[in-house]
């Protein structure tokens, strides 16, 4: 079995459209581990609804973090870790140990980096005046958004968007783009 574990700080929409395509048997995989540094987060709700075993960050130091996260996770057989939503720099032990990938809503290299996500990027995107935005899936290395793109889906900014029009809109396309890219990765074996 391809086993991902998740990192959500939010909502967790985006793995609620990873559990969804692995309950319809589209995506062959199972999620061992939803992990979180938000404990309110309603990613781990959808998670325990889902029977999939939860782990709240404990640390608040993002070198701390890394060294817990390395201890929880060399007991769990991994296969990918993806970032749905995971608003924390991942540390070097993490990066050297697994591969990693994260979603974000935007064509990087623009509108990215720290302190770029959610409504904070469809805002910056829509008072740009931009024609397109769209989601970019890219491995994860040590600096925010800057590793190497798998893969980006277009979305067309129209006139009349609000940053809540976009980011509907974006969030659709990013579900669709990562559950492709892991069924890509499952097929491949990637790891």
């Amino acid at each position: 079995m391809y086993n991902l574990v998740v990192f959500a700080s939010g909502n967790g929409t985006t793995l609620q459209a990873v559990i969804d395509a692995i309950k319809s048997d589209t995506l062959n995989a199972n999620i061992s581990l939803v992990v979180s540094n938000n404990p309110n987060a309603y990613a781990l709700e959808r998670a325990k609804t889902a029977n999939i075993p939860t782990y709240v960050i404990k640390e608040k130091d993002n070198d701390k973090i890394d060294e817990e996260l390395a201890e929880v996770l060399s007991k769990i057989d991994i296969n990918l870790i993806v970032l749905a939503g995971y608003l924390k720099l991942i540390g070097p032990k993490l990066i050297k140990n697994y591969t990693i990938i994260n979603t974000h809503p935007s064509l990087l290299p623009k509108y990215g980096g720290k302190g770029m996500y959610g409504m904070k990027v469809h805002t910056a995107v829509v008072e740009a005046k931009e024609e397109y935005s769209g989601v970019t899936l890219h491995y994860v290395n040590g600096e925010y958004d800057k590793g190497n793109t798998i893969m980006q889906t277009v979305v067309k900014v129209l006139p009349t968007d609000t940053p809540e029009d976009l980011s509907a809109r974006v969030q659709a396309a990013e579900k669709i783009q990562l559950v492709e890219v892991l069924k890509s990765f499952v097929a491949n074996n990637h790891n």
